[in-house]
C-alpha cells in the first residue's frame, strides 16, 4: 500500500472556526496512469494550510481501495475524493459512508446516477465523454477538408474514406466505450466515411500501445491514414513506435516533422497531457482533447471548501447538475490553436 501524507493540504479552511484540523482522503485508481499523476499533481498544488489531506494509490485494484476507503472511515476521515477503479464499486462505498454520514465527491470516472442518489452528501465532478468524442471527430473532420464527398490529400489512397486505426482505452469502461463510439458516431452523422482497419485495446496504458502498434504496422501500415486513441498516452506510445518504423521522417527536408512530409500520418489523443502537447509542437501528434484537470481540481476544491465549512454549495461559480454533477469541458487543442 502506497500512502502519502501531504501538507500543507487540499483545501483552505477559514482559520479558527474550530480546533479539529478535517481530514480529507484523495483515493486515486492507479497513481502510474499519467493523466491521473498530473491531476493529483494539480489537487496537491492548490493546497491550504488548516487540513490533513492522506493521498492513496489503488493500483488499479478495487479491493485495495476498498481497504484504504474502509481504514479512513476507521481513522475519522471528515471527506473523501474518490477516483474509483471500478464504477460500479461505488454502490457499496456510497452505502457505508452514508452510514458513517461521510461525504464524497467522486471524479473523473462517473458511477451510475442511482448510486449518486444514495446519499444526499455525494457528488460528481468530471466530464462528458461524449464531448471528447465528439470534439476528436471535428478536429480530423477539419484536417481532412471538412467536405465528405471531396477529401483533401489526407486521404492518401483517393478513395474519398478514412483508413483508421483505434486504441482503445479499456474494454467496457465507461469512457472507453463512450469516447469509442461517439467519435465514430460524430463521422458517420456529418457523412464521412470511415474504415475501421482495427479497434485494439490497450488499456490506457503508453507501453501497452506501443508494443500493440508493432503488428499494427506490419499488417495495416501501408493503408493507415489515422490513428484515433483514446487517451494521450496511448498516442504517445503509437507514435513512439510509428517514429521506430520509419514514419514522421523529415521527407521535404525542412529541417522539421510537419504534415507535408510524406511518411506524417494523423495521430489524436484525448487528455491535454505535457507530454502529449510537446509532440504537437514537434509535429508528431496532429492533436488532443483537453480534459481540463485543472479547471477540475479547483471545483473539487471549492465544492469541498463549502461541505466542510457547511457552506450553500449552491452559492459556488458552477451549475450543479441534477443536485450532483459539476460538468467541466473538454478543449480541443493543435498546434497553434
Amino acid at each position: 500500500m502506497r500512502k502519502i501524507l501531504i501538507l500543507p493540504i487540499l483545501l483552505a479552511v477559514l482559520s479558527g472556526c474550530s480546533s479539529h484540523k478535517p481530514r480529507v482522503a484523495l483515493f486515486l485508481y492507479n497513481g502510474e496512469d499519467l493523466f491521473m499523476q498530473s491531476f493529483a499533481d494539480k489537487i496537491v498544488a492548490m493546497a491550504g494550510m488548516d487540513i490533513e489531506l492522506s493521498v492513496f494509490d489503488a493500483q488499479n485494484s478495487q479491493l485495495l481501495q476498498n481497504e484504504h476507503i474502509e481504514n479512513q472511515i476507521k481513522e475519522g476521515c471528515d471527506l473523501m475524493l474518490i477516483n474509483p477503479v471500478d464504477r460500479l464499486g461505488a454502490y457499496s462505498v456510497i452505502r457505508r459512508l452514508k452510514s458513517e454520514n461521510i461525504p464524497v465527491i467522486y471524479f473523473n470516472r462517473e458511477p451510475l446516477f442511482k448510486d449518486l442518489l444514495l446519499w444526499e452528501k455525494t457528488w460528481y465532478v468530471g466530464a462528458k465523454a461524449n464531448q471528447s468524442g465528439q470534439m476528436q471527430a471535428e478536429l480530423v473532420m477539419e484536417l481532412f477538408g471538412n467536405d465528405p464527398g471531396n477529401l483533401n490529400r489526407y486521404d492518401r489512397n483517393g478513395d474519398g474514406r478514412i483508413q483508421t486505426v483505434i486504441l482503445k482505452g479499456e474494454q467496457g469502461h465507461q469512457d472507453a466505450e463512450i469516447r469509442t463510439s461517439e467519435v465514430v458516431r460524430s463521422f458517420r452523422l456529418m457523412g464521412f466515411d470511415l474504415d475501421i482497419l482495427i479497434t485494439e485495446v490497450a488499456n490506457w496504458d503508453k507501453d501497452e500501445a506501443y508494443e500493440k502498434m508493432d503488428d499494427i504496422i506490419k499488417t495495416y501500415g501501408h493503408d493507415m491514414e489515422l490513428v484515433l486513441a483514446n487517451n494521450d498516452a496511448m498516442a504517445l506510445g503509437a507514435i513512439r513506435r510509428m517514429r521506430q518504423k520509419g514514419m514522421f521522417k523529415d521527407s521535404n527536408g525542412n529541417g522539421r516533422v510537419d504534415m507535408d512530409d510524406d511518411s506524417w500520418i494523423p495521430v489524436l489523443g484525448i487528455d491535454g497531457l505535457e507530454q502529449a502537447v510537446q509532440m504537437i509542437e514537434e509535429g508528431y501528434l496532429y492533436g488532443t482533447v483537453i480534459n481540463d484537470s485543472l479547471s477540475m481540481a479547483r471545483a473539487m476544491r471549492d465544492l469541498s471548501e463549502a461541505i466542510l465549512n457547511g457552506r450553500n454549495i449552491y452559492d459556488l461559480p458552477y451549475r450543479i447538475e441534477d443536485n450532483k454533477y459539476i460538468w467541466i469541458d473538454y478543449q480541443a487543442f493543435i498546434k497553434n490553436h
